[in-house]
């Protein structure tokens, strides 16, 4: 199963990344910040709900170019829920994103190291995320009650209303933006499918 996850999407290099930070602060390339690692992590689940409602749900671009990438990265997913090339994150997509989030935390930070531990607590959060996504899509049952509900609460958003439950590794954010509902509550809607019909 973990071979399988780290052949899709940008997994491996997520990965890679991950251990090339760590051996470049282990060689003293520059000093860590484990607190910088911690912010990371919080960061990205902070942008996780953002940009799953706002950015990947968002409507269909005029550009026909923006229009084909908001399908690949997201909209031809809720089509084929099941099909494991459309669920992570593409490399081409992820190379470009970490280079803006490195250049804005370092305009911040003038540090390399802080910058780097912020970008690893991003890549941690974010492998997190696809692994949790990439179980919530194949025939798996997860061990903990939490990863159990989990499981259901992302499918809540494929096949019940694609318009709640934006978590996909928790549901703080939809508490807080009032995304969550209880799923008996919940008409089903007719757009999991084809977000914008």
């Amino acid at each position: 199963m973990a071979i399988a996850f780290l052949r899709h999407g940008s997994n491996a290099v997520i990965g890679l990344g991950m251990l090339a930070i760590v051996a470049a602060a282990l060689a003293g390339a520059f000093l860590p910040a484990a607190p910088a690692v911690a912010i990371g992590v919080v960061l990205f689940f902070l942008t996780e709900y953002g940009t799953h409602r706002y950015v990947l749900h968002a409507p269909p671009a005029r550009s026909a170019f923006i229009r084909t990438l908001q399908h690949r990265l997201h909209y031809d997913h809720h089509t084929e829920p099941s099909r494991l090339d459309l669920l992570f994150l593409p490399w081409w997509a992820l190379a470009p994103i970490l280079l803006v989030f490195g250049v804005v935390y370092f305009a911040i930070t003038r540090s390399a190291g802080v910058t780097f531990s912020l970008i690893l607590g991003n890549l941690i959060g974010l492998l997190y995320y696809e692994w949790v996504h990439y179980v919530a899509h194949i025939p798996y049952q997860p061990r903990t009650p939490f990863g159990r509900w989990m499981k259901k609460y992302h499918l809540w958003h494929h096949f019940k209303n694609e318009r709640l439950w934006y978590g996909v590794t928790n549901p703080t954010m939809d508490f807080v933006s009032r995304t969550y509902a209880r799923v008996d509550d919940v008409e089903k809607s007719g757009s999991t499918r084809v977000l914008y019909p």
